[in-house]
């Protein structure tokens, strides 16, 4: 580029070389005129924790002396062999005063204004942590109270990289105001108001999340080793992107076709239009929505959609309409194995189907989709409502938006992965998580889970081996506060199973470790929403383990947990832990709802529930010897209604230790 511009401009050989070393001077990443600079996370507004050492690090040119300051306090580092140094200022009291924080060496100085100390949580986990405060209930009422200049933001932009980074691309710390907050984690900001509310020191809220992600991709490279449950995998992480995608291609393989080393070529991808082919084992799923979610992860390329209908004698001799929802790609439309449609349609697509192109009874739908155009990240699927995907006649109209779709992508065809948050375990920590060790805070808190309800007893080990790595990569047993699951989907009974249930049990059990505390939310969810929009009362319930546990404050803090069953006369007698003496009800009915309970055929029956004592008792007239009791056992567990006088609600539990139906799935 630099030649090009040379050339053209006839420049005279002096002032070429000049041009050159002028764009070498202004290059950001220079290493020929390297500058002192601080860790991007050292930023003007910065919050640094309180009464714990506080390091600082940055680059230099390599072996270079640097000078590093914080208010009073002043200390030497000099840059290793790749420019880095490091130093760590005695622990500080809060202060609403700000301070300056500098460091100079013969190459330069960087200066960081407006530095508080006071409390920082690291917010981190998936989208409900990811939810916006703009996003959740109220927000023209939370942005009036939002003037709070000493609770401070950052956020670590999305990334995933092959190797652990040593420094954030981006990012800044913005004070709270009501300009400002509506683009802060919901959960945090709330958390952060009760405490500073409570405290009146400063809080920082350093927020790296991002929506959909799976656990595994949080953990590091070391932590995976560490564990008899992941040793395997940490061993076989990918050394590039081109293997991380093989990786990928292998796993959607398994998902889509049953074999990981699968090879379908064009001719047989080809047959895929015929009227007589099974699609039947491709995965089924509704047509709305990136396949990312369908389990065909990260797919960029071409794929197929398919379904059956039945349709009525009446519609064969007329024209009728296929409305597909919204796809901008180009599509080829087969019904019955002849083509009756191929281009672009941009937005609601109603496709029309000429007389005689149905038959009476089962009739067969191919979508051959291409890449989509608009958005470009989309990947493949359709956009917009489900209501827009029918067969419509002069006189009906047949819904077709349900979950009896099957979708295969074309392997045959060129293709690509997007290098997104679950291709690859670690990825995320790499370039999200590492380039804050060891920035000091007081805890971590935490909200992710739904990805991996499918291998919830999985998680009884990957959790804690999160929370773990990272004590140990910051040496320092950080508090650890969470969210458990909140409701989502169905209410079905414990015959059924639910994942749901078992992730939130595999995170009750996590309590086991010190430092840690959990917020129940059951009863705040949306059965037919997995984004709640109530996160002022999650940041409240995570705020009380932080000010009972982290600050000493005697208030309430935990949801009543299982303590202990016993039987006698039919009846199963249930205590609990923090039930603060009293049980109640809270809803207009009055009596408890939400307990099941079965004998030793392992057959549960909805069962009648009475607080007796500030216990429950359990009976059912169909199980005259109980063994086993459970409460708020399904995905949604909305008739669940028992809580303690503090207002918190029971957490969903079991007593037996049942084959669960996640117990056989693993990370892959």
């Amino acid at each position: 580029m630099i030649s090009k511009t040379i050339k053209s401009s006839n420049f005279p050989l002096k002032n070429v070389v000049k041009a050159f070393f002028f764009c070498l001077l202004v290059a950001g990443n220079s290493t020929v005129f390297a500058e002192v600079k601080l860790a991007r996370i050292f930023s003007d507004h910065v919050v640094l924790q309180r009464q714990k050492p506080i390091p600082v690090w940055g680059w230099a040119e390599a072996n270079e002396a640097v000078n590093v300051s914080l208010g009073a306090q002043n200390k030497t580092a000099t840059a290793d062999k790749s420019g880095k140094w490091t130093v760590i200022f005695a622990p500080l009291e809060a202060t609403g005063e700000p301070l300056e924080l500098k460091a100079a060496a013969k190459s330069g100085s960087s200066t960081v204004k407006d530095v508080l100390i006071g409390e920082v949580w690291l917010c981190s986990g998936q989208s409900n942590m990811e939810w916006t405060v703009k996003q959740a209930d109220n927000f023209a009422k939370e942005k009036k109270d939002a003037n709070y200049p000493n609770i401070r933001h950052f956020t670590v932009e999305h990334t995933v990289e092959i190797e652990p980074q040593t420094d954030l691309k981006s990012g800044e710390w913005k004070t709270s105001s009501a300009e400002t907050v509506g683009d802060f984690t919901a959960i945090g900001f709330f958390f952060a108001r009760e405490i500073y509310q409570k405290l009146k020191i400063p809080i920082g809220l350093v927020h790296s999340s991002w929506g959909g992600s799976q656990i595994e991709g949080w953990i590091s490279k070391e932590g995976m080793l560490s564990s008899d449950e992941l040793k395997d995998y940490g061993r076989n992480l990918p050394k590039n992107w081109a293997e991380a995608d093989q990786i990928l291609e292998r796993n959607v393989k398994r998902a889509t076709l049953g074999d990981a080393n699968a090879n379908p070529a064009l001719a047989d991808e080809k047959k895929y239009l015929d009227a007589d082919y099974d699609f039947s084992k491709w995965i089924a799923n509704n047509p709305i929505g990136q396949w990312d979610w369908k389990g065909i992860w990260a797919w960029r390329g071409n794929g197929f959609m398919a379904r059956k209908v039945e349709i009525p004698a009446s519609f064969v001799a007329q024209e009728t309409i296929l409305g597909l929802a919204e796809s901008y790609s180009h599509n080829e439309i087969y019904i019955n194995g002849k083509q009756i449609f191929s281009g672009i349609t941009k937005g609601k697509r109603e496709i029309i189907v000429p007389k005689n192109s149905w038959h009476s009874g089962e009739n067969r739908i191919v979508v051959k989709m291409n890449k989509t155009i608009e958005p470009d990240w989309f990947g493949l699927g359709f956009q917009g409502s489900a209501d827009n995907v029918f067969v419509q006649a002069k006189s009906q109209k047949i819904p077709l938006g349900d979950d009896r779709w099957h979708l295969m992508p074309s392997f045959a065809e060129s293709h690509e992965y997007a290098h997104s948050s679950n291709n690859v375990g670690t990825l995320i920590y790499n370039g999200m998580i590492a380039p804050l060790v060891p920035f000091a805070m007081r805890g971590v808190l935490w909200y992710q889970g739904e990805t991996n309800a499918g291998r919830s007893y999985q998680y009884r080990q990957t959790f804690p081996l999160l929370i773990n790595d990272w004590r140990e990569k910051w040496n320092d047993e950080l508090y650890f506060y969470f969210v458990q699951l909140s409701s989502y989907g169905a209410n079905q009974s414990s015959n059924v199973g639910s994942g749901w249930a078992e992730l939130r049990e595999a995170q009750t059990m996590t309590l086991s470790l010190p430092k840690t505390g959990m917020a129940v939310t059951t009863d705040i969810g949306n059965a037919n929403d997995i984004h709640p929009t109530n996160k002022f009362d999650v940041g409240k319930r995570l705020a009380a383990n932080a000010l009972k546990q982290t600050y000493g404050q005697n208030v309430p803090f935990s949801s009543p947990l299982f303590d202990s069953v016993r039987y006698e006369n039919g009846k199963a007698i249930v205590t609990f832990k923090f039930a603060d003496g009293v049980l109640t009800v809270k809803d207009k009915f009055g009596y408890v709802k939400g307990f099941e309970i079965a004998g030793a055929d392992k057959k549960f029956y909805y069962a009648k529930a009475e607080i007796v004592d500030s216990k429950v008792v359990v009976t059912s007239e169909n199980v005259a010897n109980p063994v086993a009791v459970r409460y708020a056992w399904s995905d949604a567990p909305v008739d669940a209604n028992l809580y303690n006088a503090a207002g918190f609600p029971v957490s969903p539990f079991r007593t037996d230790d049942w084959r669960g139906v996640t117990e056989s799935n693993k990370f892959q």
